[in-house]
């Protein structure tokens, strides 16, 4: 399985951007939010509980996703310091021992974009929506953590729109060949 782990912070437009991959590649997305937000009907954010359900229930996914024969899975990650940096060798390590490739993409874009779509209606759920939090949590380093490694493929999302980024990323990992 091909595992591609679209990465980058808040409001910088990981799900739509993956919305467009999985519907152009045929993959499945597996969105963070949806393990994110069923635990936080139980648990605080960051809470030992929470973070080491939210570990293991991405872990699980993956490796049942590759033993169900998925040719490929979108993953969508906002590195925060709640993660903790043995998760991404976990995640690594995982898809090592299944034979899986494991490919990160960074999305980046200004900071002044990124104010901008924090408040966009379309960031549905318990998505950070909160500029002044949102400004709080970067000025104290909260998404400097964990240490991403090496992206192969940095995608600025405020030079492309969603499908035009989809298509980059495809072309990148079919080498052109649809």
């Amino acid at each position: 399985m091909k595992l591609v782990v679209l990465h980058g912070p808040p409001a910088v437009g990981k799900l739509t951007v993956a919305r467009e991959l999985a519907a152009l590649s045929g993959w499945k997305l597996f969105h963070n939010h949806l393990v994110v937000d069923a635990l936080l009907e139980v648990f605080e954010f960051g809470s030992p509980g929470f973070v080491t359900l939210r570990e293991r229930m991405w872990l699980d996914v993956f490796a049942e996703a590759s033993a169900s024969g998925l040719p490929g899975l979108i993953f969508t990650f906002n590195p925060e310091s709640s993660v903790a940096q043995e998760f991404l060798e976990k995640l690594a390590d995982g898809c090592r021992q299944r034979g899986d490739s494991l490919h990160f993409v960074a999305l980046t874009c200004p900071e002044e974009t990124i104010e901008q779509r924090l408040d966009d209606q379309a960031r549905g759920g318990r998505k950070l929506r909160s500029l002044a939090m949102y400004r709080e949590l970067r000025d104290a380093g909260v998404f400097k953590k964990p240490v991403m490694p090496p992206s192969e493929f940095t995608l600025d999302t405020s030079l492309h729109d969603p499908a035009t980024a989809a298509r980059m990323l495809w072309q990148h990992f079919t080498g052109g060949r649809s």
